[in-house]
């Protein structure tokens, strides 16, 4: 299913269509959202040096981490950085969100983009995050830079959408996201959200804007009241090192398919494994009742054992049946306006005979044309 995840990001955007746009949320009680959003940039990334990806170059908006952090992801996953500099590029809207800084040091410039130097050539600051008109603008000015103009792709990588809420409302970034996602350039876009932060229509209204949205909930629910207080300690030990995914596509003809994964939290990484099947899962929830709800052994082979109407019993001779399309009187049959068959029922019985008459002789055989065509309607 992460996998599924990573093709649509890697194939990217048809022509004249939205870009596909990926919501990865978490809550306080699986907290495991920005594991998944560095596991999905480094597969992405690494489909774009490969050329693999429709995508030509990556644009990552920092608000929760430095640049550094996505510069050492790269490097633990084996990229040289160094060299990849003309593919990525991170826009900094950590080091120096509101400027403050900037305005301390006594300069007067207050520009959006700055090109001081920095912990790399990679990143440049953003000092705006109240306007997201001058967020766009840099954004896409960066992704330009990377790919060029005409018709090349770069994808988006936003690692907090919390932010942008704290300091703009949510209609001004729902409006910088569907933006991007409807630029003729962006071939990919996805964003971190805690869910737990938020009222509830202002996540409905990210995942509205979402074609994938990737949701992370503990593996076991915690109890409530004093009573579960040593249960609860033991649950969330169990929940700091594994989850439920849950991811929701939508396709592009309306439909909506639902997977659901276990992703589990070590040393060396992020695992994604099959779940339990749900047999095993539901089966305590199975309600009880007076009445047995399986089969035994003796049902079943009473069951195997039922005729089906109109099944072939093998014994060699023709089977007929009128079909209401042809004409019997026609057939080679010595009885017209019937047909018969013997058929047997069961080993222990005896033959059963089906007779089917015809409603009138001067009648003909059902066909496809319309009886009512001359209603004058």
């Amino acid at each position: 299913m992460a996998e599924s995840i990573y093709r649509a990001l890697r194939d990217g955007a048809l022509e004249g269509e939205l870009a596909p746009a990926l919501t990865i949320k978490d809550s306080v009680a699986s907290p495991f959202a920005l594991q998944v959003f560095s596991h999905v940039i480094s597969q992405l990334f690494s489909s774009i040096l490969a050329g693999k990806s429709q995508s030509r170059g990556l644009v990552v908006v920092s608000f929760s981490r430095s640049p550094s952090f996505y510069l050492d992801l790269l490097k633990n996953k084996g990229t040289d950085v160094a060299s990849s500099n003309k593919q990525i590029q991170i826009l900094d809207c950590y080091s120096d969100p509101l400027g403050w800084k900037y305005q301390l040091a006594g300069s007067r410039n207050f520009t959006a983009l700055s090109n001081e130097a920095l912990v790399s050539s990679n990143a440049i600051v953003f000092r705006e995050v109240k306007h997201m008109d001058k967020l766009y603008n840099s954004i896409i000015e960066l992704g330009k830079g990377l790919v060029g103009g005409g018709k090349i792709r770069f994808s988006i990588a936003i690692d907090s959408a919390d932010e942008m809420l704290r300091h703009a409302p949510v209609s001004s970034v729902a409006r910088l996201l569907s933006n991007l996602r409807s630029h003729d350039q962006i071939s990919s876009i996805f964003w971190l959200l805690h869910s737990d932060l938020h009222e509830a229509r202002v996540t409905a209204v990210l995942e509205y804007l979402s074609s994938i949205v990737a949701s992370l909930e503990p593996s076991h629910q915690l109890a409530n009241g004093q009573r579960g207080d040593l249960e609860n300690f033991s649950l969330i030990k169990h929940n700091s090192k594994k989850g439920k995914f849950h991811v929701r596509f939508k396709k592009r003809n309306g439909r909506v398919r639902v997977m659901s994964e276990e992703v589990h939290i070590e040393q060396s990484g992020i695992n994604f494994t099959s779940l339990p099947s749900e047999g095993a899962i539901n089966q305590g929830l199975v309600p009880k009742v007076q009445f047995s709800l399986q089969l035994s052994e003796r049902e079943r082979i009473d069951k195997a054992n039922v005729v089906l109407p109109f099944e072939h019993q093998g014994n060699g001779k023709p089977i007929q049946i009128y079909d209401g399309r042809r004409s019997l009187v026609d057939s080679k049959h010595e009885r017209p306006v019937a047909a018969v068959e013997n058929v047997q029922t069961n080993e222990n019985c005896g033959s059963g005979e089906i007779i089917y008459y015809r409603d009138s002789d001067d009648e003909m055989p059902d066909s496809d044309e319309d009886p009512d065509d001359d209603l004058d309607i």
